[in-house]
């Protein structure tokens, strides 16, 4: 099917796997396209269930269940907006001839860290980090002991960061062990144990293609606490020969996914090297920064990628994004928000959450400024300002 040039309003069905803030804002943006949408998540009244003309809440690592809805909805295209789905309903999606958005295939591969390692390193011969695959706490004193200290523990398959820490010595071992294995998804076993590299500053290249063209939006600096976005800024400055290879990067990584739709490629940037991280082949968090930076945002460049549509877009302001996380938890979780967080130049964009958790993310905070850095520096003061009760 070409759902390119002409693309006819109202003539395609969208089926969102997953509802959460990113799904929310396809969603919207798929429906300022004229498009339907299905949302699916495993709560009831998830954030993109709110805007979506059909609402489902399903097990997303439940087979039969994602494909019995596919089935009679009919969707045009199916989008994975989270990792924390069934693989196999995707390839059997496929397989009875369904749209996934990029493809099973990415999002298998990606979904598992072994799989989007070994892409990078031995298929693509890409700059990473030490790494070794270990299942066993004996394997992992191994692996610490060869790659050396400070390393990275991670569970092979986890959602926003989930079970990562840095191990200091042999001492903290035990622990990372524990925890990487307690947030684990699928292979709970499996854990992926990495060269802590001393960068100096991470940034997301947001990667939009099709099969005509491929498109970078300026590069999104980032900053994470235990591997969960908390700061973004756009644009972050590279040097020429930065950001040459950064395109590099992503554009061999994304050629050899294949498919239509965004990436958010993850970058440590050490001098002039260039480090591959991950890749995510959906709208990523750190992207939200879009909403207040360019003329289209990520999820716009999501929508019109997928629909085979032009890529065209510019960046407007320099901007920054701020995650405000529960402070407690609630079954109706209230903000109190200050007025002067709505000004010229900032806003906040909920979520609409029907429940709290601690550290659990509820709005963004978005601000411009003649600069990223000021920009971020003013999303920084004006989250600490919101409150949750």
């Amino acid at each position: 099917m070409n759902f390119g040039a002409p693309f006819k309003s109202g003539s395609v069905k969208i089926m969102l796997l997953g509802g959460g803030e990113l799904g929310k804002e396809v969603a919207i943006e798929a429906q300022r396209m004229g498009l339907e949408v299905i949302a699916l998540d495993r709560y009831a009244n998830a954030p993109a269930h709110l805007v979506a003309n059909k609402a489902y809440t399903i097990d997303l690592k439940d087979k039969s269940q994602i494909l019995e809805i596919a089935r009679r909805e009919k969707p045009s295209f199916i989008l994975p907006e989270i990792e924390a789905i069934s693989i196999e309903a995707l390839i059997e999606a496929e397989k009875e001839g369904f749209n996934v958005i990029p493809n099973a295939r990415a999002v298998e591969l990606t979904m598992n860290r072994r799989g989007v390692r070994e892409l990078a390193d031995k298929t693509l011969g890409l700059k990473t980090s030490a790494y070794s695959f270990v299942k066993t706490y004996d394997e992992l004193v191994k692996a610490a002991e060869t790659i050396g200290f400070p390393c990275v523990i991670k569970p092979v398959m986890s959602s926003s960061g989930h079970g990562q820490s840095v191990a200091k010595s042999f001492a903290d071992l035990k622990e990372s062990f524990a925890f990487a294995q307690e947030d684990a998804r699928g292979d709970a076993s499996e854990l992926i144990v990495e060269e802590f590299i001393p960068f100096d500053f991470e940034i997301t290249l947001l990667t939009a293609r099709t099969e005509n063209e491929t498109r970078f939006c300026p590069p999104i600096g980032h900053i994470q606490k235990d591997g969960d976005y908390i700061y973004s800024w756009q644009p972050i400055d590279l040097s020429e020969t930065v950001r040459e290879k950064a395109e590099s990067i992503a554009k061999r990584v994304t050629d050899a996914l294949g498919g239509r739709g965004i990436f958010g490629v993850e970058m440590f940037i050490k001098g002039d090297e260039v480090y591959f991280s991950e890749v995510s082949p959906r709208p990523h968090d750190t992207g939200m920064v879009t909403l207040i930076t360019q003329n289209q945002s990520e999820f716009a460049l999501h929508i019109r990628a997928v629909l085979g549509l032009p890529l065209g877009f510019s960046l407007v302001t320099a901007g920054a994004s701020a995650a405000y996380k529960a402070q407690s938890e609630s079954d109706n979780p209230t903000l109190e928000i200050p007025d002067e967080l709505f000004s010229d130049n900032s806003f906040v964009r909920l979520f609409g959450k029907p429940v709290s958790r601690k550290g659990r993310r509820l709005a963004v905070v978005l601000t411009a400024d003649s600069t990223s850095q000021k920009a971020l520096e003013r999303a920084k003061a004006l989250v600490k300002l919101v409150k949750d009760r």
